[in-house]
This record gives structure tokens, C-alpha cells and sequence, in this order.
């Protein structure tokens, strides 16, 4: 028997998680090698291969039914590059989009210019991460977040928006202050984001644990709040699991 690797480490050594692998594995897009008596799943050389072209088709932009067409040869590597291309060229003009967008948020209030709720998000596209919305929370969840963000209004979105700011602000100094997560204070913030992400979606004890987590081992995510202050994706992850004790058990 060749080399071969666990799930996890298989998932640490690519910057994923287990559970991505996991699904690559149930949609047929990378079988693990084989399965132990204990059910854990192994990888072999072979397997990190295939895991390899499917992380760099993955970062250039492909789904995954697109991948699975190219790795079973049912459609040219060269052809799916090409789709691609013409999806990187949307992407570009997406991103000059946002580009004014934030231009023109910029400049109003230095002159006196007003701006369009259509204006200030033009380039947005939360269709975007459709595909690990509905991986990780179902496609209900997705449609209903769709839905509750188009039927806000301009008035509701800015102030989703503000209470985000507010909120993620209110984190960040009662983190640089060093106050303890279980204080009143700061169990009142956590009250205040758990009900705005419930606009769109209400998580449960175990799933705002999860999603929490998310923002400090998503860099994406970590950014966003880190943006606030240093440390404070952290402290929230911390106050939202007294939070979900408390609250939500």
C-alpha cells in the first residue's frame, strides 16, 4: 500500500475543512481512496492529484459541476478555460462597477451629491457565494436571505447596514477595553447581531456557534470584523457561545 493521508490532514495541508471534502466525495468529484473499518476516509497520492486540480479549477473561478465535466473528460480543459475567461471579463466589469460605487460614496458627502441605494450597491452580488450558502445552510436558507434583503427597501438596507457598524464597532471597543464576554453589556451586542443576521436567517444555539466560528476561520469574514479592531472576530465568536448558553438553549 502507497502513501495516504486522513481527511484531516488532508484538509489542513489544502487550506479547507473536512466537511468540503466530504461533499466533493458524496457528488462523486473526489472519492476518497478508501474507507477504514473505523469509517474514517483516506487519501492516496492519486486522490491529492485530482484534489489539486480541483482547488485551482475552484480558484479559477469554475463550479462544480463544471470541474466534474473536466475531470471526466466530457468537456476540454481548454473549453471550460475559455467559459471561464468570459465570466472573469463580468467579474472585471462587476469590480469597475464597485469601484464607482465606492467613488461615488465617497464624493457625496463632500459635495453636496446625493446617491441611489441602486447606485451605492451597484456591483454587489450575493449570488456570488450562492453555491457555499446552499452547501453549508441549504437552499432555503439562500432563497429566504435573497428574498428579506430585496424586500427591505432602501431605508432597510441602510439601516441593516448601520446596525452592523454599530454593533461591530460596540465589539471592538469592549474587546480593546478588555471586558469580560459575559458582561451585560456586551451580551446585549451579541443580542443585537444575532437579530440582525436573523433578518435574513434565524440560527439556532448550534448554528450561530458555527457561523461565529466562521468569521474567525474565514479570512473573508475575519477581515470584515478584524476591520473594526484587532482581535475582535475572536471576542465575538467568545460572547456569541455565552450568548447561544444562555439564549439560545
Amino acid at each position: 500500500m502507497g502513501r495516504e493521508w486522513t481527511i484531516q490532514q488532508v484538509a489542513r495541508a489544502a487550506g479547507t475543512t473536512s466537511r468540503t471534502l466530504r461533499h466533493y466525495g458524496e457528488i462523486g468529484l473526489l472519492p476518497a481512496s478508501r474507507t477504514g473499518t473505523n469509517g474514517y476516509r483516506y487519501y492516496d497520492e492519486g486522490s491529492l492529484r485530482r484534489l489539486q486540480r480541483i482547488l485551482l479549477l475552484r480558484e479559477l473561478g469554475l463550479g462544480l459541476a463544471a470541474i466534474g465535466d473536466v475531470l471526466a473528460a466530457r468537456v476540454r480543459e481548454e473549453d471550460a478555460l475559455a467559459a471561464h475567461l468570459a465570466l472573469l471579463e463580468d467579474e472585471a466589469a462587476r469590480i469597475a462597477r464597485l469601484v464607482r460605487s465606492v467613488r461615488r460614496t465617497l464624493a457625496g458627502p463632500g459635495t453636496g451629491e446625493g446617491f441611489t441605494v441602486e447606485e451605492m450597491f451597484d456591483g454587489f452580488d450575493a449570488s456570488r457565494y450562492e453555491e457555499e450558502v446552499v452547501e453549508r445552510w441549504g437552499r432555503a436558507a439562500h432563497e429566504d436571505g435573497q428574498r428579506a434583503w430585496r424586500e427591505l427597501g432602501e431605508a432597510g438596507r441602510r439601516a441593516h447596514l448601520a446596525e452592523h457598524e454599530a454593533v461591530g464597532a460596540g465589539l471592538a471597543a469592549a474587546a480593546a477595553r478588555g471586558d469580560a464576554v459575559e458582561d451585560a453589556a456586551v451580551q446585549e451586542l451579541v443580542r443585537r447581531h444575532h437579530a440582525w443576521v436573523s433578518v435574513f436567517w434565524t440560527p439556532d444555539a448550534a448554528a450561530y456557534r458555527a457561523l461565529t466560528q466562521g468569521y474567525v476561520d474565514d479570512e473573508r469574514f475575519r477581515a470584515t470584523y478584524e476591520a473594526f479592531g484587532p482581535g475582535t472576530a475572536g471576542y465575538l465568536r467568545r460572547a456569541a457561545d455565552v450568548f447561544a448558553q444562555r439564549a439560545l438553549t
